[in-house]
């Protein structure tokens, strides 16, 4: 389970906020002490087990882990589902996902009845509505403390970027050697910094390749190229933490480990929309059906997949403490979370997504775990 509150993605920035002073955050991960600059670097789709298991590419970030969590030598959890636009959310607002609203990967949009998927904003919706809290990035710099995002210049203005990371300054660089050169100049221009960094194509090679395949194993090697040239950079008086969005799994290409909702006529009998992705699904009922469908739901799928009402899920804590009322209906009427090496795909709904290699979403240490690597000057 996502340890929410004390050692969740949605408790670094409050933590490190807190630190410097800024109004309106706590310090909800004990083992981090205070810097007076901090940087975040996330690494998309590089997880704890698959650090771990990969010193001889990463070598630089594998001295670290005894550094990990404030020296403790341990991970953090992601948050439920362990999915892109989920974690961005609860990093850049400090919020679980059941308060920001990104629960997952496509859910439904209770206002049109259509499936939205929250990573691309397609179908468009207001941005503000959807994610009313103020980021973190904004509560600092209210307080005086310099914030700074560098990333793409891709996602300068996306919706994902105004409801989750917005606040400060945004600068868009195309390498990744220019964002962590940057990244190291907004530390050292101002007493007090808040500078987030980002690289996304881990993920991108383990999706399309494997986590077994060379062109993954070769960006593992260039990110931790990218976080040491970072690192010996920091200005005095800065914490670089170094954490992921999300592990991931590779699923192999049978049919005993991919099931086809699209072919699987127990699986869709009472839904009207599948939403999520193939490890972490929000399954919508119609009208009247919601029952039905989690007790066929549990008989199919039950020893491969956690299957929940979407009640279950709430009181268990999956989407953390609470659920805010504008989120409720966003949320399945069944949650499916794979326990095993299995995904549910669309083949037809998803072709893009039912034919990738390396897959995440759900509560597994594989998919939840994350590093919290930290270097101090």
């Amino acid at each position: 389970m996502p340890e929410y509150g004390t050692g969740s993605l949605a408790d670094l920035l409050p933590t490190l906020a807190a630190g410097m002073g800024v109004p309106g955050t706590s310090a909800a991960i004990p083992e981090l002490a205070p810097a007076d600059r901090n940087c975040v670097f996330l690494i998309d789709g590089l997880g704890w087990e698959q650090l771990r298991a990969h010193p001889e590419e990463a070598p630089f970030m594998t001295s670290l882990l005894a550094a990990s969590r404030g020296g403790t030598g341990r991970p953090i959890t992601a948050g439920y589902p362990a999915t892109t636009a989920t974690s961005l959310a609860s990093v850049g607002t400090g919020l679980p996902p059941g308060a920001h609203g990104l629960p997952g990967y496509t859910v439904r949009n209770p206002d049109t009845g259509e499936l939205m998927n929250q990573l691309r904003w397609q179908p468009w919706a207001p941005p503000g509505p959807w994610q009313p809290y103020p980021t973190v990035f904004e509560l600092a710099h209210r307080a005086g403390v310099h914030a700074a995002q560098v990333s793409s210049p891709t996602f300068a203005n996306t919706p994902l970027t105004k409801v989750a990371l917005s606040g400060g300054t945004f600068l868009g660089r195309l390498s990744g050697e220019e964002r962590v050169d940057t990244a190291a100049e907004q530390l050292a221009a101002a007493d007090r910094a808040l500078v987030y960094t980002y690289y996304a194509e881990v993920d991108g090679a383990g999706h399309r390749y494997g986590l077994d395949s060379d062109t993954w194993r070769g960006q593992l090697m260039y990110v931790d190229r990218l976080v040491q040239r970072l690192a010996e950079q920091l200005p005095p008086r800065s914490a670089l933490y170094v954490t992921a969005d999300h592990g991931m799994i590779d699923i192999p290409f049978d049919e005993d480990h991919r099931i086809d909702f699209d072919e699987d006529w127990e699986l869709k009998a009472g839904v009207a929309l599948l939403g999520g992705e193939g490890r972490a699904r929000h399954v919508y009922a119609v009208p009247g059906a919601a029952d039905d469908v989690l007790t066929c739901w549990r008989e199919v799928l039950g020893e491969q997949f956690w299957v929940a009402s979407r009640d279950e899920a709430i009181e268990a804590g999956w989407f953390g403490p609470t659920v805010d009322a504008r989120v409720y209906h966003r949320i399945g009427d069944v949650i499916a979370a794979a326990r095993d090496d299995v995904l549910l795909i669309a083949s037809e709904r998803e072709p893009r997504e039912s034919a990738m290699v390396g897959n995440h979403g759900s509560m597994t240490p594989a998919e939840q775990l994350v590093p919290l690597l930290e270097v101090r000057s």
